[in-house]
């Protein structure tokens, strides 16, 4: 099944579909957060129908959330808060329209989350949240929870216009000896 992701490029939606794939076999269950209209959810979902593994989605359904002064980029103009607004229901309907399983969706901007709203393990964790804080807010929530060769995959890593993603990471990953590497505009954690 193939759909359209207008936020994701085509070579870095195979690249999480692989590593996804690969996670399967890892206990626990999958996450988004940040998810916009669910492009890259309705794919995990379609890997997921025939499986125990559930899906969970977060996002605020309010757009982006405003820039901090560590998002601010003279070519990042056109992200500011409010952008990429979709509801929750938008969301919902294309999966019942898809046939495939509605994940759990919370709506919540990611600072409110707390490890309780999250499953109880985690085999892949994908974080699309644009800017500084969404990135350190989601990375500290799936930390802990991260299953043994569980993968992480921040969107926006190596992306000029969203500086803060690379902050966010970065500074994360400093004393926590996590290897990142980087496809395309993608860190992949493992």
């Amino acid at each position: 099944m193939s759909w359209k992701n207008d936020q994701v490029s085509g070579e870095e939606t195979d690249k999480i579909l692989e590593i996804a794939r690969g996670c399967l076999e890892c206990g626990g269950d999958f996450v988004e957060l940040g998810c916009y209209k669910g492009d890259t959810s309705l794919l995990l979902a379609e890997i997921l129908k025939d499986t125990e593994k559930k899906l969970f989605i977060y996002d605020s359904f309010e757009g982006l959330p405003e820039k901090s002064n560590k998002d601010e980029s003279t070519i990042g103009k056109e992200f500011k808060g409010g952008e990429l607004c979709v509801t929750k229901r938008e969301v919902k309907e294309r999966f019942l329209r898809a046939n495939l399983p509605v994940p759990v969706i919370k709506k919540a901007w990611f600072n409110e989350l707390t490890t309780e709203d999250l499953p109880e393990r985690i085999a892949f964790a994908f974080l699309d949240g644009d800017f500084y804080e969404s990135i350190r807010d989601s990375l500290k929530l799936v930390e802990s929870k991260m299953a043994n060769k569980g993968v992480i995959i921040v969107h926006d890593y190596n992306n000029l216009a969203l500086p803060g993603v690379r902050k966010a990471v970065d500074e994360w990953a400093k004393d926590k000896s996590k290897e990142i590497t980087v496809y395309q505009s993608m860190a992949i954690i493992v």
